[in-house]
């Protein structure tokens, strides 16, 4: 699977970021710049069913190895989040990056609401600039256009197969330095998945006042839980 990746910047570090579902690598748009702006060579894939990437047969294990084929090991920090999060856990032990952070990630799928599906199903048929903002007040007029640009891009045939995934994900030790950046609440990580966590290994913390998308409700907050990370 040759994964569309998009790179930016011509620093000596290398930051990987991996979106979540529905989205693409735009969803990174406020956070590759300040990581450019830093000095990262930022490499940002498009899983596969999103963005320009080819479409297959959607299972996370196969998201994981899309990772591994088509970035490069080593990088200094990978951040993933939701799926994308879920995704790089799978793949971490062969990615090898230095640091790696999961942002409110899906490792407890089974946490997610009842009918969650069918309802983002038809978010993606029916989004307008309008109903975005309505959704997310907070987020700037460049996190609304690259998430409609995002849904246009999406395979909704990769919902049905998200009905089928496993429930629960949750990783056996972090296996490089490793946060997990929860949403307030998170989606998927309940409190007994946080302390089965910190048990093993990953330090733990919670973003206040933030939904599912930390990185888009507040950029500044979600860069600040990043100290001594990236």
């Amino acid at each position: 699977m040759k994964l569309n990746v998009h790179e930016n910047g011509t620093g000596d570090k290398v930051a990987l970021l991996i979106h979540g579902g529905m989205s693409d690598h735009r969803t990174w748009h406020a956070i590759e710049d300040h990581l450019v702006g830093l000095g990262y060579r930022v490499v940002a894939p498009d899983l596969r069913g999103h963005g320009r990437s080819p479409r297959g047969e959607y299972r996370p294990e196969l998201l994981a190895e899309d990772l591994v084929e088509n970035l490069p090991a080593g990088a200094d920090v990978a951040i993933g989040h939701s799926l994308g999060g879920l995704s790089l856990a799978l793949a971490v032990s062969r990615l090898t990056p230095g640091r790696a952070v999961y942002s409110d990630p899906g490792f407890l799928l089974g946490n997610v609401p009842a009918g969650a599906t069918a309802g983002m199903r038809r978010m993606v048929a029916s989004a307008t600039a309008e109903s975005v903002r309505a959704m997310n007040p907070r987020w700037s007029q460049q996190d609304v256009a690259a998430e409609l640009a995002g849904f246009a891009l999406f395979d909704p045939e990769f919902l049905s197969a998200v009905e089928q995934f496993e429930q629960g994900y949750l990783p056996g030790t972090a296996v490089v330095p490793s946060l997990v950046q929860l949403a307030d609440p998170s989606l998927c990580v309940d409190a007994r998945g946080a302390a089965s966590l910190e048990e093993r290994g990953f330090e733990v913390c919670v973003v206040p006042r933030t939904g599912h998308c930390v990185h888009r409700d507040d950029p500044q907050a979600f860069l600040k839980s990043l100290d001594g990370w990236i």
